[in-house]
């Protein structure tokens, strides 16, 4: 246990994630009247942020007590005190530098007032919002990002999988003889600098052969992959795209993520794997969120919900008339797509309308997953039913929340907690397959 410490939460920290009063140990915890203000502005609506906001004032309302204004109240045994700072007045400092009193300004004043009134005690404003820690910096106030979910180890999204050398020539080679593959006993006895967790794919490589494999944790056996047959016509280009392939193809691993740059066929290989698997599942459910650009909200665009959303649902299309025309537009496979959109066993929609489902024998691909949150990815994952499979696809270098990055976004997050469960796998994709150009914007751009 350190020196308790004050922290003074921004409103986006709330709406990150509406459980982070249990996350401060045994350090206060200071909300800004401000910020209760703003949570008003989005308790109505369906989106995650709306549940968030909803779900914290009703918690907050279960702490407290009608003394609370003069006690503050107590977030539970081994932790701090909560408060609501209602009393201050606009701050000078803050007000030299930042006159106009919006919601943001206001914040950072409730943080210099507290670490001025606790002046023996270290105040930290926590906030997701870079430009606000900015801010915060060059008025003196302590601040920091909310750290509860961040993950740490992010080489993973930047390479591909492991390649080892100096593997024995005749040991690659039982893998080619031995179909069912090797015990991973017997493998780590042979090679223990070679660490697999479930379903990790790796390339072993000698002077004069090389093999893929996989660790199969329901066999027990690392296992050579097999380049197998076209997933609807898609056939992988690369080493990356095999190993892909080869963990959307097993029925057994329920949830899978595809991470990699512009290009690399992230959600066309899911896609693929999902039309070639058709009859295993009733319904495949292809989706992604909703982010406006250059702030504009989808409310501006004209006609109704599923028109509102058809332009942001255009990439996904694009991907399914790839797969379409790799066959003759009169042949059983096109009409076999064309059939399954008819007969909605193919669904192409917005996220924020398959939330509150029970999603029961599905192949859900959930695509630009790296603009949700944690806890958007866990609602996702918890509305899984039986003979389901989750597919997350994103860039995790591509996000265009303001208030997630590279360490904090949802499909970061869950593959770092879900990585060596047996029903789970991840893939990071390298190469662009795409275009020359397409892999050469996507490098050096």
């Amino acid at each position: 246990m350190g020196t308790k410490k004050n922290f003074v939460l921004d409103t986006n920290v709330i709406l990150h994630d509406y459980d982070c009063l249990s996350n401060f140990q045994e350090n206060d915890v200071y909300i800004p009247i401000t910020a209760l203000v703003e949570l008003d502005r989005f308790k109505k609506g369906s989106e995650q942020i709306n549940y968030n906001a909803r779900k914290f004032v009703r918690e907050l309302d279960a702490l407290t007590s009608n003394d609370f204004y003069l006690k503050g109240a107590s977030l539970g045994g081994g932790k701090g005190t909560l408060y609501i700072v209602a009393d201050t007045e606009y701050h000078a400092k803050v007000a030299l530098s930042f006159p106009e009193r919006i919601p943001d300004h206001r914040i950072l004043s409730c943080a210099m007032t507290v670490s001025e009134r606790q002046s023996g005690i270290k105040t930290i404003l926590v906030t997701k919002d870079i430009n606000m820690r900015m801010k915060a910096r060059s008025l003196g106030i302590m601040v920091e990002d909310y750290h509860t979910d961040k993950v740490e180890d992010i080489d993973i999204f930047e390479k591909a999988q492991e390649t080892y050398s100096c593997i024995d020539a005749e040991f690659i080679d039982s893998f080619y003889v031995n179909q069912e593959g090797i015990p991973l006993e017997h493998f780590k006895t042979k090679y223990p600098r070679i660490n697999l967790s479930a379903n990790d794919c790796c390339i072993l490589e000698s002077e004069q052969n090389s093999v893929l494999v996989r660790y199969n944790p329901f066999t027990g056996n690392v296992k050579k992959i097999e380049k197998g047959t076209p997933n609807y016509g898609i056939q992988a280009r690369n080493n990356e795209q095999k190993f892909a392939m080869e963990i959307l193809n097993d029925p057994d691993i329920k949830l899978v993520g595809i991470t990699g740059k512009a290009g690399t066929g992230k959600t066309l290989l899911a896609l693929a794997a999902a039309l070639k698997q058709s009859k295993r599942y009733k319904q495949i459910l292809l989706a992604r969120p909703i982010v406006a650009l250059a702030n504009k909200d989808i409310g501006y665009l004209p006609g109704s919900e599923k028109d509102k959303v058809a332009p942001y649902m255009q990439p996904l299309f694009d991907n399914l008339n790839v797969i379409k025309g790799q066959f003759p537009p009169n042949s059983k496979d096109a009409h076999n797509i064309d059939e399954m959109q008819k007969n909605n066993q193919l669904i192409i929609e917005a996220l924020a309308f398959i939330r509150g489902r029970s999603l029961a024998d599905t192949f859900c691909i959930v695509d630009e997953a790296q603009n949700l949150t944690p806890h958007e990815i866990k609602t996702i994952i918890t509305r899984t039913g039986e003979g389901t499979k989750m597919v997350f696809t994103g860039d995790v270098q591509q996000i265009d929340s303001p208030y997630l990055d590279m360490q904090s976004n949802g499909l970061a997050y869950m593959i770092d907690r879900m990585k060596g469960q047996n029903i789970f796998a991840h893939v990071n994709l390298v190469k662009g397959e795409r275009s020359k150009l397409a892999e050469l914007a996507a490098d050096l751009l």
